[in-house]
């Protein structure tokens, strides 16, 4: 029996073989690479990584991506992103860009959707409905912060996947007047949109941390989900 157990938790999480877990390469991984999608520690070693689906530090409270650890984008969007670490790196060379999430698989994106302790008709303000698909999941949006060397995020006014007012880029001006931010928290955000704007990435009005690269319709058109 439990021979069993051990068998399925290899299976699920990726190790194949008689290879040890720590050897084994990731299936999911692998199959991420195979559609082309790029490791972005490959291109920028400086750029720093903590999936927090790869865990159990996210609003669900459990690990979503198993032995899913990297971070993946296309090819275009992760030279960009490259290229705003390096430009980062010459600006404050005390700081680096950290990366909360990338591309994010199908499955994974149906997780989320039903784990979300929202009534069904709010769920698209906070998740991609996997009906419609996320930019997610065709490699073309991550979810970033700035941190020091020591991986301590700066100051950006709340937690990543923040389900309020206060993580909204739209409500900062009144949010700041009322003192809910402060103006050091502000700068932090804005530093990290110009950033990344100067990189062809856009943000969004509802999430401090989100930046896509060109639009969900653009993304559909050129590349395949990741399944």
């Amino acid at each position: 029996m439990g021979k069993i157990v051990l068998l399925f938790w290899l299976v699920l999480f990726g190790f194949e073989g008689n290879q040890s877990p720590k050897a084994a390469l990731c299936q999911r991984e692998l199959q991420i690479e195979k559609a082309g999608l790029v490791d972005i520690q490959k291109l920028d070693p400086e750029i720093l990584v903590d999936l927090k689906y790869s865990g159990k530090d996210n609003f669900i409270g459990f690990d979503v991506y198993g032995c899913l650890s990297k971070a993946y984008l296309q090819k275009d969007a992760a030279f960009q992103l490259a290229k705003a670490s390096t430009k980062l790196r010459k600006l404050h060379p005390e700081l680096r860009l950290l990366v909360y999430d990338a591309a994010r698989p199908k499955w994974a994106q149906q997780i989320l959707w039903d784990s979300l302790k929202k009534p069904e008709s709010q769920k698209h303000v906070y998740v991609a409905d996997p009906k419609k698909g996320s930019i997610h999941n065709y490699g073309c949006a991550v979810d970033i912060t700035i941190c020091d060397k020591n991986r301590k995020a700066l100051d950006m006014g709340t937690s990543y996947d923040f389900f309020g007012l206060l993580a909204q880029p739209r409500k900062e001006a009144e949010t700041l007047r009322k003192g809910q931010l402060s103006k050091i928290q502000v700068e932090n955000r804005k530093m990290l949109r110009k950033l990344m704007s100067e990189a062809g990435f856009q943000p969004i009005s509802s999430e401090w941390w989100h930046f896509n690269y060109g639009s969900l319709r653009s993304a559909k058109s050129k590349y395949k989900a990741v399944e």
